[in-house]
């Protein structure tokens, strides 16, 4: 900015030009309350606190401030204050600092103890158990609580320490003078990580940690009618925590083995069923097989390829509620590639009596759709 546009730092600060160091100062710290780009979001709060910074600079000292009662701003130059970041404070401490002088507020960062880590498990289970549920064992290998110390850390017989550093309280408090007043900074304490003890005498068996590393054998009860996207969850299954808080859950997931016959759409069971022409010239009963046995079944006579029939309350069990899906049965008509002399003979008989197939009404011939194509 031209030294020539630049406002008066006597009325910056709202000071006359006699005015005394403490005056000069009281008004600083006043401004700077009121301006700081942390408290105040006035979109200009930033353009007049580097302005009130700037004139303070200046009047706070005793030589800088004689040489711009002479000359004014061109005997300055920059006013001593050059670029500034207001990306953080000018005084060494942040916005949580600010209100605690300001508010009475205090930022306590104390650490809060931690719930133990979540673990996951993947179990595989056949079609049949991912339908009907099952039960099953399992064994997992997890930090558990140390049986010697009883996750104290400490040796059997021996206590923790008060933190010689904090005093047991977890955190340290500094004083801070600044120019605005007096601050108080909480922060954790780095030698017991905000704890308030220490361990003089560490735990044989885990070294001081707490907890070792077991196996652990769970029995797993599989509820009826899940699939690939469930997720069991087993709370107070997982790690330990700290002192105080709880333990983490078993999250456990699943692979479904495919089935050789069957295939699953939501709750509804697949199954394509092949017949002969016979059986489906003529219709049948046959015997179709359900993952609970077989079902006797009523094939209708002239039965095409694709046709279907549902086998209700054979399909999987609803995993939130009552009732069941259904099984569908979809027909594969088989021609048979291999007759004998005596299979041909009969079915060129039976082809003596029968129509000969034709296109039904709306489809075009073979040699119409090849007369079109040849633009005839």
């Amino acid at each position: 900015m031209d030294s020539r546009t630049k406002r008066d730092y006597y009325e910056i600060l709202g000071v006359p030009r006699n005015a005394s160091e403490e005056e000069i100062r009281r008004a600083y710290r006043r401004l700077a309350r009121q301006y700081h780009p942390d408290v105040n979001k006035e979109p200009d709060a930033e353009a007049k606190f580097k302005e009130i910074n700037e004139a303070y600079q200046v009047l706070s000292d005793a030589e800088k401030r004689a040489m711009y009662d002479r000359f004014g701003h061109e005997g300055v130059g920059n006013g001593g204050f050059g670029s500034y970041d207001f990306t953080g404070s000018p005084f060494g401490f942040g916005i949580e600092t600010i209100f605690e002088n300001l508010f009475g507020a205090s930022t306590r960062r104390t650490r809060s103890p931690r719930k133990g880590n979540d673990l996951r498990y993947r179990m595989t289970l056949t079609f049949e158990e991912a339908v009907f549920g099952t039960t099953k064992e399992i064994e997992i290998t997890r930090r558990t609580v140390c049986p010697r110390c009883q996750g104290t850390r400490a040796e059997p017989g021996s206590s923790p320490s008060r933190c010689p550093t904090c005093g047991g309280s977890g955190e340290v408090r500094r004083m801070q003078s600044t120019l605005i007043g007096q601050f108080v900074t909480v922060t954790q304490c780095n030698t017991c990580q905000g704890e308030g003890v220490v361990i003089t005498n560490p735990c044989r068996e885990c070294r001081g940690q707490g907890w070792v590393t077991a196996p652990r054998r769970l029995e797993v009860r599989v509820p009826a009618g899940i699939d690939e996207s469930f997720h069991l969850r087993l709370s107070g299954e997982g790690e330990p925590g700290d002192p105080g808080a709880p333990s983490g859950d078993l999250f456990i997931e699943f692979d479904i083995k495919p089935h050789p016959l069957f295939r699953r759409v939501g709750r509804d069971i697949h199954l394509e069923m092949p017949i002969n022409i016979v059986q489906a010239a003529l219709g049948d009963t046959i015997d179709i097989p359900t993952l609970e046995g077989t079902a006797e079944v009523r094939v209708e006579p002239g039965t095409q390829t694709g046709d279907t029939i549902r086998l209700r309350g054979k399909g999987v069990p609803s995993l939130r509620g009552s009732g069941r899906g259904d099984q569908v049965v979809t027909f594969r008509v088989v021609v048979p590639r291999h007759l004998n002399e005596k299979q041909k003979q009969l079915l060129r008989q039976l082809g003596d009596t029968l129509e000969k197939p034709q296109p039904e009404q709306g489809e075009k011939g073979f040699f119409d759709r090849l007369r079109e194509s040849l633009g005839l």
